[in-house]
């Protein structure tokens, strides 16, 4: 084989690989990850580890990763507006989340402002469900990228990530009611 057919021949495949790459990475611009858990627990005890920004501590995947992240929650604690500040692992993750909307002992929404290790606004609902077998806790994420931040995502397998780390924090939160 001649150098030329070599060169042509990896230079096909890193463009199939590339494309196939694109291709998949479309179907990530928007990504929704629903998850639930059932706490035992009084429906308000659930709730109010949720509204209560300063709570997030005992169940966020994020602070059980890196326990010597910083936070701090400005504005009024369990309200509309009230926000949870993190910088974590030295530096390298740094945003907020805010609660946005409060249906009390129904819904609790919030936004983030991720600015470190990358720039995304995910968003997170929480619906409280009261079922015969405890509080039932239904977690609805969202997130939209564009086009080379979906790439990315799709060749580092971040859904596959998000979806352990949104199922570790309801563990953590289920862990939290019910250990207190």
């Amino acid at each position: 084989m001649n150098m030329k057919m070599i060169f042509g021949i990896i230079a096909l495949a890193l463009i199939a690989f590339v494309g196939f790459g694109i291709y998949k990475s479309n179907g990530l611009k928007t990504i929704q990850i629903i998850k639930t858990v059932t706490i035992n627990g009084s429906r308000q005890e659930v709730f109010d580890m949720v509204k209560y920004l300063n709570n997030f501590p005992k169940w966020s995947p994020f602070f059980a990763q890196d326990p010597n992240q910083k936070y701090k929650v400005t504005g009024v604690d369990g309200t509309v507006g009230a926000q949870y500040h993190w910088d974590g692992n030295n530096g390298k993750d740094l945003g907020f989340q805010e609660i946005i909307i409060i249906d009390d002992l129904k819904f609790i929404g919030m936004r983030c402002d991720i600015q470190k290790p990358f720039v995304a606004k995910p968003t997170f609902e929480y619906y409280f469900i009261e079922t015969n077998n405890g509080i039932e806790v239904k977690q609805d994420f969202k997130v939209e990228s564009g086009l080379p931040n979906t790439f990315f995502m799709w060749l580092f397998g971040a859904k596959t990530e998000m979806e352990k780390t949104n199922q570790q924090g309801l563990d953590l939160l289920k862990k939290a009611v019910e250990n207190k």
